[in-house]
C-alpha cells in the first residue's frame, strides 16, 4: 500500500480523477442503470412491478451491509485490493444478470452489487477526503453523474435496436472501461480521525445523520421509479432521455455546489438543495408532459448528488470519526424504507410514490435547517492524545 508521502507526492487532480471513476463504476453504473433498464425488464422479461421494488430493496440491503462493513473494519477504506476486488465483483454482477429470468438469482445479484457499490464509495469517498484532493470531492462527486449519463445513454439507444440483457452487458462493459484508472486509486495508509479524541461537533453530527437519512428514504424512490413514472404520461424515450438528463446535470452539480460553499454555509446550502430536490420529485405527479420530466429530471440530477457531497463535507467538518460510513449506512437505511413504503401504491402507478418521496425530503430539509442552529464553522484541530489526557485528568 502507497505510503502517506506518495499520496502527498500524487496531483491532486490526479487523485480526484481516480475517485470519480471509482464512483461511476461503484454508483452511476453499478447502482444506478437498474433506473433506465427497469422498463426493459418489465416490457421484455416480463418483470413485475413488485419484483422491481423488490430488486431495488435488495440492492439497499446490500448497500447498507456494505456501510455497516465499513464500520465494523475500518482497515477496509484504507484497503486498495478491497477496492479492486470490488470493482471485479461488481462488474460481474452486471454481466450476469442477463444470463437467466429467474427472480431469486437476480435479486442475489443485486444484493451483492449493493455491497461492492458501497465499499466503493466508502474507499473512494473517505480516501479522497483525507487526502491533499479533498477540496475537489465535488469534481469526484461528478463521476457519479458522468456514470449515470453514460450507462443512460447506451440504455437509450438500446431502447429499439436491442433487448434488456445487452443493456445490462453494456453496463458491464462500460464498467470495465471506467475500472481502468479507478484501479489505480491512490490511498492513505492512516486515518486521521481514528485516534480516540473529543469531538464538538457531535450535536450537529444527529441532525445531519437525521437530515440524511431522510434523503435516503426521499431520493432513492425517484431514483428507482422516475423514469418509469414518466413513461406511463409520454412516450417511452422521454423517459431514458430523462435519465440521461439526470446525469449530464449531475455531472457539473456537484463542483457547482462545491462553488457555493464559498460564499454560503454548507449547512444553508444543504437546505436549499433539499427544497429544490423536493420540488423536482414531485413535478411529474402534478404535472404532466415531456416538459415537466425534463424539468424535474435537472433538478433531481442537479442535487442528488450535491446533497451528498455537501453532507459528507459537513460530516469531516465536524470531526467524526468514519462519518463517512456513518451517513452512507443511515443513508442506506432510508434507501431501504422507502421502496418498501411505496410498494402498496404501485399498483395505481407511481405518481403517488412521487408525492411520498418529495414529503420525504421536504422533512429532510427541515432537519438541516435545524443543522443551521449555531453551526460551528470554525471548529479547530482536535486535541492531540496528550492534551486529551490533561483535559480528562
Amino acid at each position: 500500500m502507497p505510503s502517506s508521502t506518495t499520496i502527498a507526492s500524487v496531483r491532486p487532480w490526479r487523485l480526484a480523477g481516480e475517485a470519480a471513476t471509482a464512483l461511476a463504476v461503484g454508483m452511476g453504473v453499478g447502482r444506478f442503470v437498474f433506473t433506465p433498464i427497469l422498463p426493459l425488464m418489465q416490457a421484455q422479461a416480463r418483470m413485475s412491478p413488485r419484483l422491481g421494488a423488490g430488486l431495488a430493496t435488495a440492492n439497499y440491503v446490500g448497500y447498507l451491509i456494505g456501510a455497516l462493513a465499513a464500520i465494523v473494519m475500518p482497515a477496509l477504506i484504507r484497503s486498495r485490493p478491497v477496492l479492486r476486488g470490488s470493482l471485479l465483483v461488481l462488474i460481474g454482477t452486471l454481466a450476469l444478470m442477463p444470463i437467466s429470468t429467474s427472480g431469486g438469482l437476480w435479486t442475489a445479484l443485486r444484493l451483492v452489487a449493493g455491497i461492492a457499490s458501497a465499499v466503493i464509495f466508502v474507499i473512494a469517498v473517505s480516501g479522497l477526503l483525507t487526502s491533499p484532493a479533498k477540496h475537489l470531492i465535488g469534481w469526484a462527486f461528478g463521476g457519479i453523474g458522468a456514470g449515470i449519463a453514460l450507462s443512460g445513454a447506451a440504455v437509450l439507444l438500446l431502447r429499439t435496436t436491442g433487448s434488456w440483457r445487452a443493456a445490462w452487458w453494456s453496463a458491464a462493459a462500460l464498467s470495465v472501461v471506467l475500472t481502468i484508472p479507478a484501479w489505480q486509486l491512490r490511498l492513505p495508509d492512516h486515518d486521521s480521525q481514528e485516534d480516540p479524541q473529543l469531538h464538538p461537533g457531535g450535536r450537529w453530527f444527529a441532525a445531519l445523520v437525521t437530515s440524511y437519512s431522510l434523503e435516503g428514504v426521499g431520493y432513492i424512490i425517484a431514483g428507482t421509479f422516475l423514469v418509469a413514472a414518466i413513461n406511463q404520461t409520454v412516450d417511452g424515450r422521454a423517459g431514458a432521455g430523462a435519465w440521461v438528463l439526470v446525469g449530464l446535470a449531475a455531472v457539473p452539480s456537484t463542483a457547482l455546489w462545491a462553488g457555493l460553499s464559498r460564499t454560503w454555509s454548507r449547512p444553508t446550502l444543504l437546505f436549499a438543495a433539499l427544497l429544490v430536490q423536493a420540488v423536482g420529485i414531485a413535478l411529474p405527479a402534478i404535472s404532466s408532459g415531456v416538459s415537466s420530466a425534463l424539468i424535474s429530471a435537472t433538478l433531481f440530477g442537479a442535487t442528488f448528488l450535491g446533497i451528498g457531497s455537501i453532507a459528507l463535507a459537513i460530516g469531516a467538518h465536524l470531526q467524526i470519526p468514519r462519518a463517512v460510513a456513518i451517513l452512507t449506512t443511515g443513508y442506506s437505511i432510508g434507501q431501504i424504507l422507502g421502496p418498501l413504503a411505496v410498494a402498496p401504491l404501485l399498483h395505481n402507478g407511481y405518481h403517488q410514490a412521487l408525492l411520498i418521496g418529495s414529503g420525504v425530503v421536504a422533512l429532510a430539509a427541515i432537519a438541516a435547517g435545524v443543522l443551521r442552529h449555531r453551526f460551528p464553522h470554525h471548529l479547530g484541530p482536535l486535541p492531540s492524545r496528550v492534551q486529551l489526557k490533561e483535559i480528562q485528568a
